[in-house]
C-alpha cells in the first residue's frame, strides 16, 4: 500500500456527481479518459460524455448494479447546508452518514480495487489557531449539524480504511466558484450586485478556500495517485482570514465591502432573527444562528502533502476568490 504504482482506471463510479464539486470532478475525470458513471436517482445524466446508473445512497441495494464492475468508486455525495430546519435534519443525517456506510461497505463487499471518499477539513473542526497536516485530530466539538454529520461520516471511512478496505479519503476545505451555494456564495453575489449590507463578523475568522475546479483536480489525482489508507487535504492556501478576505474582494470587483464588524452577541442575535425570514421567502437560511456561530472559527489547514505526493497545484486562496468574483460579476453583467 505504500508502494502504489498509479493506474488508469477503466471504469469510476461517482456519486454526487451533479452537485457544485460533483459536475465540475465529473467533467475532470472524462478529461482524463475514464468511464464515468453517475449514480443518480433518476438514473439521467445532465453531463455529456457521462452515464449514468440509477441508484440511491440511502437505499444500498439500489447502487449494486451500477457500482459492479468499476475500477473505482467515488464516493462524492453530500448534503452542505448551514443553519437547516430540524424537520430536514434525519434527511442529511441518511443521506451523509448512513449513505457514506452504504456505499464504502458495498464497494468492500464487491472488492472494488479503489475507493475514494470525499470528506471535508469541517469533519476536523477548528484548528485552534493552528495550520495543520493530516496528522491532526479534532480538539473542539462540532459546531453545526452539518459539522456533526460530516465527522460522523468521516469517522466510518476511517474504520474501513483501518479495517483493510482500499480507502482513500480527500478533505476538501471551503470550495468557492460561482455558483456556489455556502453563505459564502450568497454574500459573494450580493457584493457584486452591490447589494451586501456593510455589516459583517468576526474579523479574525479564518478559512482556507480552494477553488472548485482546483478541488475537482484535486480529488480526482487522489483517486489516480493516492495511496490507500492515506487522507489528503485538498484545501488550497493560504488561510485568509475574513479582514483579508473582504480585501480582496475590494480588489476583485471593486465596490465597498462590509466595515462595521458586529460583536459576537449581536452577530448570533442577527442569525437568530433572519434566519426564519429566509426560509419564509424560500431562500436558503445563508444567515442563521449556525453561519454566525460557525464563522467564530480557525479552519487553518495545510495542503503540502498532497502537493508533494499528488502533484496538486491549486491557485492561490486569494486568486481564487479573485477568479469566482470576476466570473460571478461576468454572469451578472450578461444578464443586463
Amino acid at each position: 500500500q505504500l508502494h502504489f504504482t498509479p493506474l488508469t482506471p477503466m471504469k469510476i463510479l461517482l456519486t454526487g456527481g451533479t452537485g457544485f464539486i460533483g459536475k465540475q470532478l465529473t467533467r475532470t475525470l472524462l478529461r482524463r479518459g475514464w468511464e464515468a458513471i453517475l449514480l443518480t436517482r433518476s438514473g439521467q445524466s445532465q453531463i455529456e460524455g457521462a452515464r449514468a446508473a440509477k441508484g440511491d445512497v440511502t437505499d444500498r441495494e439500489s447502487m449494486r448494479a451500477g457500482m459492479a464492475g468499476a475500477d473505482i468508486v467515488l464516493h462524492n455525495a453530500g448534503w452542505y447546508e448551514l443553519g437547516i430546519a430540524s424537520s430536514a435534519k434525519a434527511k442529511m443525517q441518511a443521506v451523509n452518514v448512513s449513505g457514506t456506510e452504504n456505499v464504502l461497505s458495498l464497494a468492500a463487499e464487491l472488492k472494488i480495487p479503489r475507493i475514494v471518499y470525499t470528506s471535508s477539513t469541517t469533519a476536523l473542526g477548528d484548528t485552534g489557531g493552528q495550520t495543520v497536516d493530516e496528522s491532526f485530530a479534532r480538539i473542539k466539538q462540532p459546531i453545526t449539524f452539518y459539522e456533526q454529520t460530516k465527522t460522523s461520516a468521516h469517522a466510518i471511512a476511517l474504520r474501513y480504511q483501518q479495517g483493510g478496505a482500499p480507502v482513500i479519503i480527500a478533505c476538501p476545505a471551503q470550495a468557492i466558484g460561482p455558483g456556489d451555494h455556502s453563505a459564502f456564495g450568497y454574500f459573494a453575489r450580493l457584493y457584486v450586485r452591490g447589494l451586501l449590507p456593510p455589516v459583517i463578523w468576526v474579523p479574525e475568522g479564518a478559512f482556507t478556500f480552494g477553488h472548485v475546479d482546483d478541488v475537482a483536480e484535486g480529488i480526482a489525482l487522489a483517486a489516480e495517485k493516492g495511496r490507500v489508507g492515506q487522507t489528503y487535504f485538498v484545501a488550497g492556501e493560504p488561510p485568509l482570514t475574513l479582514r483579508e478576505l473582504v480585501k480582496v474582494w475590494k480588489k476583485a470587483v471593486g465596490g465597498i465591502p462590509p466595515f462595521i464588524w458586529l460583536p459576537r452577541p449581536l452577530a448570533v442575535a442577527q442569525g437568530i432573527m433572519v434566519e426564519p425570514l429566509l426560509r419564509l421567502f424560500g431562500v436558503s437560511a445563508f444567515i442563521s444562528r449556525e453561519t454566525v456561530e460557525s464563522s467564530f472559527v480557525s479552519f487553518r489547514y495545510s495542503s503540502a502533502k498532497a502537493r508533494r505526493e499528488l502533484g496538486w497545484s491549486p491557485r492561490s486562496a486569494e486568486q481564487a476568490w479573485v477568479d469566482t468574483l470576476r466570473a460571478e460579476k461576468n454572469r451578472v453583467n450578461s444578464k443586463q
